[in-house]
């Protein structure tokens, strides 16, 4: 039964799917792959390594334009299992130690312990998407590709104050988990998560609520949204501290 179900899902995508070759990668808009990167990922049953080329042609599986847009079409996505998840952290992202209310730099974290920042949130991504990817239960398997643009916790300063805003950006991608073609195109997602300062922070920490149980639930959260919703997922809107994170 599964067989014939996997047959019937690659029949459709490929009816769907159009070769074309893809832009040229900037950092706004796709993944890098020029610099050193810390990585976290899982391998597939095969133990494959596939790697993210975007020299290769995009398997254009698209609905037709009256249809909502997902990442997938939703007669696909129901189809489909997260058998891998690649997580990569670009060296050049900047790390801030500073204990300062907002921190420069594009990587501020600070409950694990002083350490390979790159690695540590690696990890925590890597996770946080694996928890959110297990509603995808069917025959077909697909590989997650994610890079970090940015990753902002609180700083110890205004984590025991004012508190203020979890702002976490990333690209993602999904791949054929068979030949590593690229199904969907590169996305950018940015989410904001409200953090907690002071009493609150104290009172969070003591239920275990501490800054990465919060940020782990969150993300994955966002990937079932961004994956499942029509239209993705939508930020929230937290007010001033929201609007520093994008000076």
């Amino acid at each position: 039964m599964k067989m014939m179900k996997l047959a019937c899902v690659l029949s459709i995508g490929a009816a769907l799917s159009a070769c074309g070759a893809s832009d040229t990668v900037t950092r706004d808009a796709q993944f890098e792959t020029q610099s050193p990167q810390a990585t976290y990922g899982t391998q597939t049953r095969d133990n494959a390594r596939l790697s993210l080329d975007p020299t290769k042609s995009v398997r254009r599986i698209t609905a037709s334009a009256n249809e909502a847009r997902t990442i997938l079409p939703e007669a696909i996505l129901k189809q489909i299992n997260v058998a891998q998840i690649n997580v990569s952290v670009p060296s050049d992202l900047k790390v801030s130690e500073a204990n300062r209310y907002y921190p420069g730099g594009d990587i501020v974290w600070r409950e694990d312990p002083m350490g390979n920042r790159h690695a540590q949130v690696a990890r925590i991504m890597h996770d946080a998407l694996t928890n959110g990817t297990t509603v995808f239960q069917g025959p077909v398997p697909v590989i997650l590709d994610v890079q970090l643009v940015r990753f902002h916790a609180l700083s110890e300063k205004a984590r025991y104050t004012v508190g203020g805003v979890h702002h976490i950006v990333f690209n993602m991608v999904l791949r054929d988990a068979k030949t590593g073609a690229f199904l969907s195109e590169p996305r950018r997602v940015e989410t904001d998560l409200e953090a907690f300062g002071g009493q609150q922070a104290i009172v969070a920490e003591s239920r275990g609520l501490t800054q990465k149980a919060r940020i782990s639930g969150h993300i994955a959260e966002v990937i079932r949204q961004q994956m499942s919703r029509p239209e993705g997922y939508k930020n929230a809107s937290l007010g001033f501290y929201q609007l520093v994170n994008r000076l």
